[in-house]
């Protein structure tokens, strides 16, 4: 898969330098994946949700954090949509960012 972008990865790492190896082991795994639908991603990501919009929500972490990505299945790309905290996590609407 194509992932865009990881900016906002490494932003977010920076601020929260506990987040950087998780982050970092979460895009390597992805950018080798081959998915062709949700059913891929909960094969390789068993406590992933997915929401309106084929929005993807992934526990990073230990689940200290949420990242939320749109998976465009057919053209394999994944946009990366939110990354936080659980409490900006609860202040968001993962069905529409």
């Amino acid at each position: 898969m194509h992932i865009i972008s990881r900016k906002p990865l490494r932003e977010f790492s920076d601020k929260h330098p506990q987040a950087k190896v998780p982050l970092d082991t979460w895009f390597a795994e992805v950018s080798r994946a081959q998915w062709t639908g949700f059913s891929d991603v909960r094969a390789a990501y068993r406590s992933a949700d997915v929401v309106a919009g084929n929005r993807v929500i992934f526990n990073i972490g230990g689940n200290k954090y949420r990242l939320i990505v749109k998976v465009a299945y057919k053209c394999s790309k994944v946009y990366v949509r939110f990354i936080g905290t659980h409490a900006e996590y609860d202040k968001i609407d993962a069905k529409t960012i």
